[in-house]
């Protein structure tokens, strides 16, 4: 049993951590952002500055003999009026890159959003502290892997042994953006967001630029591609365009060739593929926009049902299979002077046989076991033999 002097405490700083693009001193700690302050100061939309900072993907990284850590954290969650409370977000721990503890903060502050009535209201809490025992002896590389779905502001590392930053560890780099279901949705834990299963399978490191409700062709989010160094690129577009109902055919397309263009100022000969939206049977060939079905929220379910009218499409309105259409013509007509530009079609990491065997929850989102199957055959289709991101021998 350690007594208080026996800890070590390190003050978390910028070096220890992976998968960020920006952190910021906070009175509490530090926080860390998915996109820069640049990108952030050019946004005025509450949703994007949420998602960019909840830390999917995010991981503190350290080499220490230690064998208990704690992580004091101040967490920021949301909850919904009417929907049961979600859980505490949950820390996964990797000694080597093999889990080994699970754990999560109590307190923190709450956001609770009514939307039935469109308000939100916050209320302020105490920072917490997430305790990991029992680790494997020795030297090791230890990875904390924040949560996936809720504002961390870091602020000490408490240990029984010293720690130092990991070493470089030779692995490529995979920069990924996508909607809610790259951020990582309804998945069980950080390391069980389908980028996160992917990038373990192919044996990459993971940066991940999952925006939930917020992949819209962001000319900022476009430059932040731009502007970070990856071996690695893909961008899965369409999904958060037809549930918000942002744009027509007519502006999609040019707004696909601008952020491809941006992107490829940044990598002109990286691998970069886009992928269209996976199944969603609400959006298929209905129009958005998507809102939300109140009726279940008497049982404690929400799910969410599409409200345009397939006739619209005539007029220019975007649905899924728009989309897969008008990206699948882009790539192609690009590809001609872009050899390492390629697509895929979402729907082969989740089509209507899936569907059937495990549905969309709440109309929209993947459940963990589908997030786990996503990530399997992205890491397939992508870092396979005969994928656009295979190592060269």
């Amino acid at each position: 049993m350690n007594t208080e002097h026996d800890w070590i405490t390190t003050t978390v700083t910028a070096d220890l951590l992976r998968g960020a693009l920006d952190t910021e001193r906070t009175e509490h700690g530090l926080l860390p952002h998915r996109l820069p302050a640049r990108a952030r100061a050019q946004n005025t939309d509450g949703q994007l500055a949420m998602a960019e900072s909840h830390p999917s993907g995010v991981r503190l990284v350290f080499r220490t003999r230690a064998t208990t850590v704690e992580l004091g954290a101040l967490p920021t969650r949301r909850s919904y009026v009417g929907v049961p409370e979600r859980p505490a977000g949950v820390y996964d721990l990797l000694a080597d890159g093999r889990l080994v503890a699970q754990g999560s903060v109590d307190g923190g502050n709450v956001v609770t959003v009514d939307m039935a009535a469109g308000t939100e209201e916050f209320r302020s809490g105490p920072p917490g502290t997430v305790r990991f025992d029992g680790l494997p002896e020795g030297d090791k590389d230890v990875e904390i892997w924040l949560p996936h779905n809720e504002t961390t502001e870091l602020i000490a590392l408490r240990t029984d042994a010293p720690v130092e930053p990991a070493g470089d560890p030779g692995r490529k780099v995979w920069l990924h953006h996508g909607s809610s279901i790259s951020h990582g949705s309804d998945a069980a834990s950080p390391t069980g967001i389908w980028p996160a299963a992917a990038a373990a399978l192919g044996d990459v490191e993971l940066i991940n630029l999952g925006l939930a409700g917020s992949a819209l062709l962001d000319p900022f989010t476009a430059r932040a591609l731009r502007d970070t160094a990856a071996d690695y690129i893909s961008v899965k577009i369409g999904i958060n365009l037809v549930n918000l109902d942002l744009m027509r055919l007519r502006a999609f397309g040019p707004a696909v060739h601008g952020f491809l263009d941006t992107v490829r100022e940044g990598h002109p000969t990286t691998p970069l593929l886009v992928v269209s939206p996976i199944l969603c049977p609400i959006h298929e060939d209905t129009p958005g926009p998507c809102a939300p079905d109140f009726t279940g929220l008497r049982e404690g379910r929400l799910r969410f049902a599409a409200m345009g009218d397939p006739a619209e499409r005539a007029a220019g309105k975007l649905t899924l299979n728009v989309i897969r259409d008008e990206l699948s013509r882009i790539v192609r007509e690009r590809a001609a002077d872009d050899p390492h530009l390629h697509y895929l079609d979402g729907r082969e990491l989740y089509g209507e046989a899936d569907f059937e065997e495990l549905p969309l929850p709440d109309g929209l989102h993947p459940d963990a076991a589908t997030h786990r199957r996503m990530g399997e055959r992205f890491a397939k289709l992508a870092f396979g033999v005969d994928g656009p991101f295979a190592r060269e021998l």
